[in-house]
């Protein structure tokens, strides 16, 4: 292995150390996992909370405390945090006038963060968002998912967080975030990916001599590769290609040049120089220019640019005080912000944290051959989604079907209420909640039972589930996503419960389900994704099926396997279905 991580908990023990380190600052919260900053600023109205996948750090944690974030929320490393840590987080810190949730345009982190703003209403906490979506790379017409959220999150965070210590309401705030984004366009270049926590091998390779342009903080693909050219030609090439995308205004802007997490202060400082150059030859002031590591990916070898234009008064917001683990070089108050006492402050008790309703005794005959499956293909499902995205579905599956397992062993629950209740609340990442959705309208079906579910019911709850998805994550068949397993398994449900008897359908529903949703998984191979983190990589995912889809997939291979051994024989194996 090449990283140095314990191997239990390694986000929650970093989180610990963070807080070790910066005790007057940083406090832990360990279930949910959030950090919550020790000592706001008194004239504080909106408490401001934002958080995403480890691994980019010292995004969002370094931006903890005084003059920044009142809370953040750490997923696993590259899969955002599930919308139980966002809720519980916006509950602890929340101001007098509610919580402002800064989230970077990825769809894990937007699904998890609207979630966690519709309970965060619900109790009657005001909230709003601001949505941060500065990637040039990713600025497509014909993406549903629009542009990805990325380093020019320091900067709206920053401003943010001294405008919030002015006493700034909710509406302002957002005003002022939705402004700063609107501003603000991202670039980045790749001379070697991030190695993968799992393989301990690169991510991708790339030949010598070129460079992957316009990659993502996950680790993604650029959206073309080119013959590396020398660095000052290459930051005129990205200088002009932010340029022409910025809005127009006024001649002020803030230049961050970002490290990826291998490249050195010494590169940066000199790109640093090279970029303030052109912008002065395209007329242009930086009247702030940072440099250093504050979006990392992992240990990507690469640097994004990022370029704000500035309006009246942004500079002093930029100036402001501010007492967090990260110390961006502006000047800051002699003045140093009061510290809380040793103890930790008592968070307020809430519906969240009280003692979950005990789940329904049931069969876990399905759960443990759906967590059988998932171990054959846990590797085979990391290595199409390391092609596709950022790598971690293999993980995040996996690791949601052993809590699911482990909640099961306790409880004594029904096993796909357990898989429910398991990545609903405790699994991040894009794929978590939906596939939470999923499980839940199926544990209502019955499938969780020793007997057969009663296929009208099941075909019901496959169609409902499609529709929450849909609501949700806003996804439809030809997305290449989880709905193309799942649109042709409800289908092939519903025709089978009104077919005739003694026909194939009608005899052997669940296969003849299970067989429609391989065919839709596998069919993803053909589609260029529309949606999620595939759609970043654009013809790079092509060949390529959905890792979530080919796992909706196989849930429906469980069911077969159980309910119907005997024709279940016709189905591939789990093995056979996820290798390129």
């Amino acid at each position: 292995m090449t990283y140095f991580l314990p191997e239990n908990d390694p986000v929650l023990t970093a989180a610990r150390g963070l807080a070790l380190v910066h005790p007057d600052k940083v406090e832990v919260n360990a279930a949910p996992l959030f950090l919550r900053a020790r000592a706001p600023h008194p004239d504080r109205r909106v408490a401001l909370v934002s958080g995403g996948g480890s691994g980019h750090e010292p995004l969002h944690t370094g931006l903890l405390g005084r003059g920044g974030l009142d809370a953040v929320c750490p997923g696993e490393v590259f899969a955002s945090p599930h919308n139980r840590q966002i809720y519980e987080a916006g509950v602890a810190a929340a101001k007098s006038e509610g919580v402002l949730l800064v989230v970077k345009n990825y769809t894990g982190d937007v699904i998890n963060f609207q979630i966690a703003a519709e309970r965060l209403r619900h109790d009657g906490i005001p909230v709003a968002t601001v949505l941060v979506d500065d990637d040039l790379a990713t600025d497509a017409a014909d993406s549903a998912t629009g542009r990805r959220g990325t380093a020019a999150t320091v900067v709206v965070e920053k401003l943010l967080g001294a405008a919030a210590d002015r006493g700034a309401s909710l509406a302002e705030l957002q005003e002022l975030g939705t402004r700063v984004v609107a501003r603000s366009r991202s670039i980045a270049v790749a001379a070697r990916a991030q190695t993968s926590p799992t393989t301990s091998a690169p991510a991708f390779t790339l030949d010598a001599g070129v460079l992957d342009y316009g990659v993502g903080i996950h680790g993604e693909r650029g959206t073309r590769t080119i013959a590396r050219p020398p660095v000052d030609d290459l930051v005129r090439r990205m200088t002009d290609d932010l340029l022409d995308a910025l809005p127009p205004g006024p001649d002020e802007v803030l230049a961050l040049v970002n490290g990826l997490g291998a490249t050195t202060d010494l590169e940066l400082h000199a790109i640093g120089v090279l970029l303030t150059e052109r912008l002065a030859e395209r007329g242009l002031r930086p009247a702030v220019t940072v440099a250093g590591t504050y979006t990392s990916a992992l240990d990507m070898s690469g640097f994004s640019l990022t370029l704000t234009r500035l309006d009246e008064g942004w500079v002093d917001l930029w100036q402001a005080p501010a007492e967090t683990p990260l110390v961006l070089p502006r000047p800051m108050s002699a003045d140093s912000a009061a510290t809380a006492g040793d103890s930790a402050p008592e968070r307020p008790a809430t519906a969240a944290s009280a003692a979950a309703p005990a789940l329904a005794t049931g069969s876990r005959v399905v759960l443990d051959r759906y967590a059988d499956i998932v171990a054959q293909v846990r590797d085979n499902l990391t290595k199409l989604d390391q092609l596709v995205g950022d790598g971690d579905f293999g993980d995040n599956l996996s690791g949601g079907v052993r809590r699911a397992v482990k909640l099961a062993d306790e409880s004594g629950a029904d096993g796909v209420a357990a898989l429910a209740e398991a990545f609903l609340n405790d699994v991040g990442g894009t794929s978590g909640p939906l596939f939470g959705l999923l499980f839940k309208d199926l544990a209502a079906a019955g499938t969780g039972t020793e007997q057969a579910p009663s296929i009208a019911a099941l075909a019901e709850a496959t169609a409902g589930a499609q529709a929450a998805i849909h609501r949700v994550g806003g996804a439809r068949v030809g997305d290449c996503t989880i709905v193309d397993a799942l649109a042709p398994a409800a289908e092939s449900l519903a025709a089978a419960a009104g077919a005739e008897p003694g026909s194939e359908s009608a005899e052997a529903p669940l296969t003849t389900a299970a067989q429609a949703a391989i065919r839709g998984a596998l069919s993803t191979a053909s589609l260029r994704p529309r949606r999620g983190r595939a759609s970043y990589v654009g013809d790079h995912a092509l060949g390529v099926p959905d890792p979530g889809a080919l796992a909706v997939a196989l849930l429906f291979v469980a069911l077969a396997d159980i309910h119907e051994p005997t024709m279940a024989t016709r189905l591939p194996a789990p093995g056979y279905v996820t290798v390129l």
